[in-house]
């Protein structure tokens, strides 16, 4: 089957057949409960109002970690929790998670860490080394200056005292995503995007939810039946929450992250580096990108921030004083030759983190930066289960939990008198969770380094079969990016893609890393991914136009 005819099939399932879970939200959470549940033996349906990833997952620091902050603050648990995760990540996505060596400077003065206290971060490394850090095969360790200063020579020589070295993971967000949906698909689940809720159904004897409405991005609308729904849409929990019980409750708080993208030679660290900002408590991330295959890269990317945010959930965005922020930091810890400028800025992104609220409000007002990364797992009296908060990092231990609760619904409302009208007189067969060494959609630990394969893993082999069929398919599709022609075709025909900015933003990251490169090749993409998805004319020209107006509103925030 064409896409086209694959998302129809897709749609045509959703509305006819009954399903034990409705997922609404794909992002790295919702994902990651349609294939924990789907693994368990369960029929499930999730669904996006949006694309994959297309809020907060797409827009994370792409860190796969434990939070060495997170133990500084005390939260040993989570750390410990978050660590292993990354393993089972690092295991079960070879192909998309890779470690990544972190240095944090040791400055004599004004710098991220003091030798005064020095000997304290040092303590702290052997914590999270015994705390789960080990498990990749490598221990932190000091470095003298001069080792140090190879890792970023821009780094000012005269106030480098030394350096730690500790070692965390990477992935692209948006990909992972992605593989999660996919491998949901593998064991049987129905996965639409651009698939939004308007209303959720209720039973009329026991008011219990018995499923939604939905409509799509072509507008269809239809009726799912399921016994369970649950609510895995990060910043939005609480809007879906209001559908269902009314009332204005609050249970999550959404703090601002954002990131920015410089070329690589301006800064010239070959791993990521930890820089103070300037005034504050926090630090950022400085993470190169894209390697050339020469020890250099493309790109360097800054961040991330973490502000209360109190705009549009559904439209966060970098703006100049975000930019500013991380400069500031940047140029503190750089030397080059001149100031690193807005003018610098190649690439931007902004993403809301779903923080949770404790039950009685005391944490309403203090730093973002403050509050807990922990998940809660919430059931409403009519059985909606919401899943909130958490990080990237523990997305399956968020899952596991979340359908864990869901089966309990799933028994007391068929253990009730009532039942449900669309329940099936029985509980289905259900197998424990599966999740821990369940290897992931094109997973592979062979050939890591290949572009093809860092991203498509053992779907690779089907890009370049494209490329053989047609040559021209392996020329550059981006301008200075390393992205083939063929992957955006690929995308079109196997990654359900529905718009020109699910290709040039999440299949493909050439928006995040380089918005004007990528703003060029916007017509030309449309152009060859038409006939995979049955645009006309007139529909490349609104995906065109659309997608400009998107680079065209970043570059307003960034500016103004």
């Amino acid at each position: 089957m064409n896409a086209l005819a694959t998302r129809q099939a897709a749609v045509q399932r959703l509305r006819t057949e009954r399903f034990d879970v409705l997922v609404v939200g794909a992002g790295i959470t919702g994902a990651g409960v349609a294939l924990d549940a789907a693994a368990r033996g369960l029929r499930v349906a999730l669904v996006d109002q949006g694309d994959f990833a297309s809020g907060t997952s797409s827009k994370s620091s792409k860190l796969i970690h434990g939070g060495l902050r997170y133990l500084q603050q005390g939260d040993v648990g989570l750390v410990y929790e978050a660590l292993h995760e990354r393993q089972r990540l690092l295991r079960n996505a070879p192909h998309l998670v890779r470690v990544l060596p972190f240095m944090i400077p040791v400055m004599t003065r004004d710098g991220v860490v003091s030798r005064k206290i020095a000997r304290a971060l040092g303590s702290a490394l052997w914590m999270y080394d015994l705390t789960g850090g080990w498990r990749v095969g490598r221990l932190h360790r000091r470095l003298r200056a001069d080792k140090a200063l190879t890792h970023m020579p821009t780094m000012n020589a005269e106030k480098l005292s030394s350096a730690y070295l500790y070692f965390d993971a990477e992935a692209d967000d948006a990909r992972l995503t992605l593989a999660l949906a996919q491998s949901a698909v593998d064991r049987g689940a129905v996965v639409v995007n651009y698939c939004g809720v308007t209303a959720l159904r209720k039973d009329g004897n026991s008011n219990a939810l018995s499923g939604a409405s939905l409509r799509t991005h072509e507008g269809e609308e239809f009726d799912v039946n399921a016994h369970v729904v649950v609510n895995a849409t990060g910043v939005w929990g609480d809007a879906l929450r209001r559908m269902d019980e009314g009332g204005d409750s609050t249970t999550i708080r959404p703090a601002k992250g954002i990131h920015i993208t410089v070329p690589w030679e301006l800064v010239r660290n070959d791993i990521a580096v930890v820089i103070p900002v300037p005034g504050d408590k926090r630090s950022l991330f400085v993470v190169p990108h894209m390697p050339n295959g020469d020890g250099t890269y493309r790109y360097t990317y800054v961040g991330t921030t973490d502000t209360d945010y109190r705009g549009s959930i559904d439209d966060p965005q970098c703006t100049r004083s975000d930019i500013d922020y991380c400069l500031r930091a940047l140029n503190k810890a750089v030397t080059g030759g001149r100031a690193i400028t807005p003018d610098d800025v190649v690439g931007t992104w902004a993403g809301l983190r779903p923080l949770v609220v404790s039950s009685d409000g005391s944490d309403v007002k203090g730093r973002t930066a403050d509050l807990s990364r922990r998940h809660k797992v919430i059931v409403s009296d009519t059985g909606m289960v919401t899943i909130t908060g958490g990080k990237l990092t523990t997305y399956r231990k968020m899952a596991e939990h979340t359908v864990d609760a869901a089966l309990d619904v799933m028994r007391r409302r068929l253990d009730s008198p009532q039942g449900s009208t669309n329940s099936d007189p029985h509980m289905p067969r259900v197998r424990r969770c599966a999740t821990k060494r369940l290897a992931l959609h094109g997973a592979t630990s062979r050939d890591r380094d290949d572009h093809l394969v860092s991203r498509f893993g053992t779907q690779a082999g089907a890009v370049r079969q494209l490329i053989s069929d047609d040559p021209s398919l392996g020329t550059p599709l981006v301008g200075g990016l390393p992205y083939l022609r063929a992957e955006a075709l690929y995308a079109a025909r196997h990654e359900m893609v529905v718009t020109l900015e699910d290709v040039l933003s999440r299949r493909l990251r050439g928006l995040l890393y380089d918005r004007n490169a990528t703003r060029h090749a916007a017509e030309t993409t449309a152009q060859l991914i038409a006939p995979e998805l049955g645009w006309d004319a007139t529909r490349v020209n609104e995906e065109v136009k659309r997608f400009l107006e998107l680079c065209a509103h970043e570059v307003e925030f960034a500016t103004a």
